[in-house]
């Protein structure tokens, strides 16, 4: 008994670099993405490869959805929901850190409530976090988050309601396909999710959430 517990305790001690490391990653990689987001949306679109302006790449990475996305994987590839909360925050902090330093220090403006919505979004995001990790799985609060993170991919990607039906954003249209993907634990699991998410998406359709980012 004494043994296994010295080993679990050595086990643990040996894990807990690489969470650290993993975490400074992960903020490492928020800070690159703000800074590249910030570069993009200075660069004029007509200055930018052909792919990347057809692709246009300046306004997706602009608007919530991608973001969104990213810290959705972060989430549920994060072995506890604590551990999802800390990195989540982490990346968001790097992100919107970075992209404003950059539009304060480097371009010379200052972006005022704009900005303050996204720092509301990076100090709410732990909590969302820690919530949405127990979308993994199959059970009822876990289809029951799947289908809130699809209505937040498909209000992004599509308009639709009676009669009528639209692509907002072929980028986010792919978003949506993808955390479909990332969703996805059993055909029943993910029809459900699929069908709740967009009867959600269908009754909401004329609400503004995030003052309008949603």
């Amino acid at each position: 008994m004494v043994v296994f517990l010295v080993k679990s305790i050595n086990v643990n001690f040996s894990q807990e670099p690489r969470k650290v490391i993993h975490s400074i990653l992960l903020l490492i990689a928020g800070v690159l993405l703000g800074v590249m987001a910030k570069v993009l949306d200075e660069t004029p679109s007509n200055s930018l490869p052909y792919l990347l302006e057809v692709l246009d790449l300046r306004n997706f990475f602009s608007r919530i959805g991608v973001w969104i996305f990213l810290a959705m994987l972060i989430t549920l590839y994060s072995k506890s929901p604590f551990k999802s909360a800390l990195n989540v925050f982490l990346f968001f902090a790097g992100m919107v850190g970075s992209y404003y330093l950059y539009t304060v220090l480097i371009a010379g403006f200052y972006l005022g409530d704009y900005m303050m919505i996204w720092i509301f979004i990076t100090g709410i995001s732990p909590f969302l976090a820690f919530l949405c990790w127990y979308a993994r799985g199959k059970s009822l609060m876990a289809v029951s988050l799947s289908s809130l993170l699809i209505v937040v991919f498909s209000r992004q990607a599509f308009g639709f309601g009676i009669g009528y039906f639209h692509i907002k954003h072929v980028l986010e249209l792919v978003l949506w396909f993808a955390a479909i993907g990332v969703l996805y634990r059993s055909p029943r699991q993910i029809i459900k999710v699929i069908i709740v998410g967009l009867i959600l998406h269908f009754l909401t359709t004329e609400i503004q959430f995030f003052w309008g980012m949603l």
